[in-house]
């Protein structure tokens, strides 16, 4: 017996993902669940970014003054 399927076997992951994204999107953005704008996932992914480039920068600069 074939598994079930919604579209097709190709599909069906794509409309998985799609769905995920968008439900988190609107948890995000919804009036009943609003979150303050640090605690969203945008605000951590631009402190995360910043926390890496810092980093970098410090494995980076020692490099620059040897050459």
């Amino acid at each position: 017996m074939a598994p079930p399927v919604l579209l097709s076997r190709t599909l069906d992951p794509f409309l998985g993902i799609f769905t995920g994204f968008l439900a988190y999107y609107l948890y995000e953005t919804h009036p009943r669940t609003a979150l303050l704008q640090g605690e969203r996932l945008s605000a951590l992914l631009q402190w995360k970014w910043a926390q890496q480039q810092e980093r970098r920068k410090e494995h980076l600069f020692p490099l620059e003054n040897t050459a």
